[in-house]
């Protein structure tokens, strides 16, 4: 069997979108794929309103942190195959240099963090936001990786962010 692919989904606070991210990749991807998730500067805690979601969707909650994008740069980390920032700010920061030269590209979802208001308005900006990643990642998936060339492969992975 070939190694699993590595993907890094990335975000600022690495509290909410990229943690859900990693959970849905890692129980949707494997054995072919193994997910983490960092941030620019993470803001130390997991959003209780992302684990919820997680636990809504019946995905694993256990083990999750927020961390820095820097364990992902040092060499004894994985080697990435993937990186997808999932947050206009992420996007927008200068990146690490990630050994390996990995694909990257920018699937940008709301911040439901940043929503303010009734307890059903903040749960549905994370269910929203769960079930945008979701769907990335099911297109994701679906991607026949081995028969695209690197530049179609590209095109495609720009694609699912746009949708």
């Amino acid at each position: 069997m070939q190694k699993p692919y590595n993907v890094l989904f990335l975000c600022t606070g690495n509290s909410a979108r990229s943690i859900m991210a990693e959970a849905i990749m890692n129980q949707k991807g494997r054995p072919s794929f193994a997910a983490y998730s960092a941030g620019s500067h993470p803001s130390g805690t997991v959003r209780p309103e992302a684990l919820r979601q997680l636990e809504k969707a019946h995905l694993p909650i256990q083990g999750f942190r927020s961390k820095n994008w820097d364990e992902f740069a040092r060499p004894s980390a994985p080697k990435l195959d993937f990186v997808f920032t999932v947050c206009d700010n992420a996007a927008n920061e200068i990146c690490p240099v990630w050994p390996g030269q990995p694909m990257t590209a920018h699937w940008g979802v709301p911040d439901p963090a940043a929503v303010q208001g009734t307890e059903e308005q903040i749960e549905k900006a994370f269910r929203d936001a769960f079930f945008l990643l979701d769907r990335r990642i099911n297109l994701f998936l679906s991607l026949p990786l081995s028969t695209l060339d690197g530049l179609s492969l590209k095109k495609e992975i720009d694609n699912i962010g746009r949708q």
